[in-house]
């Protein structure tokens, strides 16, 4: 089992209970029962614009010339360019990079973004590449898929196995090509070269925040709230820490060889989070250690799944003792589990509201690139947390109106705009 420690927009992994498309169809299937969109538009969205293969040749350091499979799925661009991650892992498939553009189209749609979903990567491991042999294949996929991409046309970000340099190389790449400095083309790369202050934190600040607006509305406060959190990397760790200075006691922590725990709380920036110290969660001096799964079985008020997906599954949910479990990772609770723990009253804080932070930030990149002015921090902290509570004001409203789960009610707030807008263009001959 590895830990996720992404800091993208949508990064996960996943195990091989159920695919990202599979959850993805399922997910849209429930959703489309509680939202008046015409059937037609529906079936439209089951299917993604394109999915684009491509074949990156790159000579290694040791002369020899490999060729890996590159791809970039498009679901949906009726609000807005393409928008979505990068990775680079051994295990891209065409069909999961569809299934996590198809939750991007809602995810953005879900934050008002003018944005659809798309998702790509090269099928590689990058702990097998040397910096140099990194530099080269990205900028030749960059290459290899640059007519598909663009600032008006889709804007690819970091993700599994990427980084805010690969963003640079990538757009460096594609402004050497087209001619001219072009940094929207991606989101996610260092401020120097137009990136956004506070980008790398966004996806966990955006948790931390669903996290204090679910014990807000049933009725329990952050401060002294007990939190625990599988997954120390970027999107945990600054979720953690983050509910850690609002007062929460985050009484557990967790990387790929096991959780630090303490009932009394944590010292969060005492333990080294993956980018700090990689796997390094253990050497915490805690009173108590547990395993990822022992974790997740906490009698806690918030569970935070912020490493894998599928860790949720219908093996566990019946042992899940949280009063809340707010997804940082995408695609953490099978739809089997989300069953369950819909019937057993826990509710499930969705993905595509709790760590849509990341994209949100893509998106204030995006403009500062275009409008080539810089946000500070505390613009960039204030647009998000407006942001964030505009979406969570929209899908509570949802769930009390329509007596459905979180996730559905994210969906008919996803689903209705998309819907509406694809009503509004009509359908090209």
């Amino acid at each position: 089992m590895a830990t996720n420690t992404l800091d993208d927009e949508d990064a996960t992994d996943y195990e091989e209970t159920e695919s990202a498309l599979e959850t993805a169809l399922r997910q849209l299937s429930a959703a489309a029962t509680h939202v008046d969109v015409d059937d037609g538009v529906i079936e439209r969205l089951k299917h993604p614009t394109r999915v684009v293969e491509v074949g990156v040749p790159l000579k290694r350091d040791d002369g020899s010339v490999e060729v890996f499979t590159g791809y970039r799925a498009q679901h949906d661009d009726v609000r807005g360019p393409y928008k979505g991650g990068l990775r680079y892992h051994p295990e891209v498939t065409a069909e999961e990079c569809t299934g996590l553009s198809m939750w991007m189209t809602w995810k953005c749609a879900v934050m008002d973004l003018p944005f659809g979903g798309a998702k790509g990567g090269v099928v590689v491991n990058p702990k097998d590449l040397s910096p140099g042999e990194k530099e080269r294949l990205t900028r030749r996929f960059a290459e290899e898929i640059r007519e598909t991409i663009g600032p008006k046309k889709d804007i690819p970000a970091p993700d599994m196995g990427t980084d805010a340099q690969t963003m640079a190389w990538f757009m460096d790449a594609y402004s050497m090509q087209e001619g001219v400095t072009t940094p929207g083309v991606v989101t996610g790369k260092p401020p120097v070269v137009g990136g956004s202050e506070g980008r790398e934190e966004a996806p966990g600040r955006s948790v931390a925040i669903a996290a204090r607006e679910a014990l807000r509305y049933y009725d329990k406060t952050v401060d002294g709230a007990t939190v625990a959190v599988q997954g120390f990397g970027s999107v945990g760790a600054n979720a953690a820490r983050l509910l850690d200075d609002w007062g929460a006691d985050v009484v557990a922590v967790s990387d790929v060889n096991g959780a630090a725990y303490d009932t009394d709380g944590l010292d969060t920036y005492a333990v080294p989070s993956h980018e700090e110290q990689p796997e390094a969660v253990m050497t915490y001096d805690a009173p108590n250690t547990l395993t990822n799964e022992e974790l997740l079985e906490l009698d806690v008020d918030v569970v935070i799944p912020a490493a894998l997906g599928n860790v949720l599954t219908a093996d566990n949910a019946d042992d899940v003792q949280a009063d809340i479990v707010v997804e940082g990772a995408n695609g953490p609770t099978t739809s089997a589990a989300d069953t369950i723990l819909d019937e057993r009253g826990i509710p499930v804080i969705p993905d595509i509201l709790a760590n849509a932070g990341g994209v949100t930030v893509s998106y204030f990149e995006w403009l500062q690139d275009i409008n080539r002015r810089q946000w500070s921090l505390e613009r960039v902290n204030d647009e998000l947390e407006s942001m964030m509570l505009s979406a969570w004001n929209d899908v509570e409203a949802e769930v009390e109106a329509g007596d459905v789960s979180w996730r559905d009610a994210a969906y008919v707030v996803a689903l209705g705009r998309v819907g509406e807008a694809k009503a509004s263009r009509g359908l090209w001959p």
